[in-house]
């Protein structure tokens, strides 16, 4: 676990990697809250009433993936980042529900509790497809919708290689055994950031060893994941036309999981959408650039007034 000068030191060190230059290097607030009779933590890096913004973390990270960014915005924006169920420090759900339903309920409950008044929402992998699913129901609620590297139809034999990275060697002996497996499925990253990126997302078990804070039982849900995206993926498409928020679709140029043909496809049926293409970035864009997600947004957020 980080301390909280080694945090600190770490943002630093991020903005400086990516170029970016804070107004002021600061930490988020903690909390827990209790959304469904679920614990769920988020960060809150201020200030209220201001434009509120919702991040959204992908599959196997946590609303740490998001401080940057954050970082960046919190002058102009009441940024919350959530950790999501089974990630981070968010509850385990004891039944091991982790269904695309269960999640925008999670959404639905989160935005209504901290009584969010049309938030943007800013969404990766995972949590793009809860954010699609609440924009489903209540698009008229947000100002905006921003998804990144995500939508209802993406390269499966790359969604396969992140679920396969995220549940084979869960235990393993250090945290730099973790650096170096994750260094190998993203060479990259800069090393050192991530070895404190990932202090974010393990924890040290009685034995010494190390493992993912993130549920492994949410990688082993029952049914064929081929069938149910595909088929998810027709009925959001099928259903898209009532996404009418401005809608910002992001693709990382060197991304496996979504192509140009997915996003300039979303971004057409989409209502009021748009998509751009962010350079020298994979799936994770947040992490892997930065200073061209922000570059991407910023237009996006002037566009839509916030």
């Amino acid at each position: 676990m980080l301390s909280a000068a080694e945090q600190l030191e770490h943002l630093e060190l991020i903005a400086d990697h990516a170029g970016l230059k804070p107004p002021e290097i600061v930490l988020p607030e903690s909390h827990h809250i209790v959304v469904h009779r679920m614990r769920f933590h988020y960060l809150d890096w201020g200030a209220a009433g201001r434009p509120p913004i919702l991040f959204l973390h992908g599959g196997g990270l946590n609303a740490h993936t998001w401080d940057v960014i954050c970082l960046m915005l919190r002058r102009e924006y009441h940024c919350l980042a959530l950790d999501q169920r089974g990630h981070g420090d968010s509850e385990w759900e004891p039944t091991a529900d982790y269904s695309h339903e269960s999640q925008v309920r999670d959404v639905e409950g989160f935005i209504d509790k901290l009584e969010l008044r049309r938030p943007l929402i800013v969404a990766h992998s995972m949590g793009g497809f809860a954010a699609l699913g609440y924009a489903l129901k209540h698009a008229a609620r947000l100002c905006g919708l921003v998804l990144v590297d995500v939508g209802p139809e993406l390269n499966l034999s790359g969604s396969r290689r992140i679920r396969d990275f995220l549940s084979k060697d869960r235990v393993l002996d250090s945290v730099d055994a973790f650096v170096e497996r994750a260094m190998a499925f993203n060479p990259r990253r800069n090393p050192v950031l991530l070895r404190r990126s990932l202090l974010h997302n393990l924890r040290q078990l009685p034995n010494g060893k190390w493992t993912w804070k993130h549920d492994p039982n949410r990688m082993a849900m029952a049914g064929d994941f081929v069938k149910e995206r595909l088929a998810r993926a027709r009925r959001m498409l099928e259903e898209i036309d009532r996404i009418t928020c401005p809608t910002l679709v992001l693709r990382g140029d060197r991304s496996d999981v979504f192509t140009d043909e997915n996003a300039s496809k979303l971004a057409a049926a989409l209502p009021n959408g748009r998509w751009v293409k962010v350079p020298d970035a994979g799936h994770t864009i947040q992490g892997d650039n930065p200073a061209g997600l922000l570059d991407a947004l910023r237009p996006f957020l002037r566009e839509i007034g916030i």
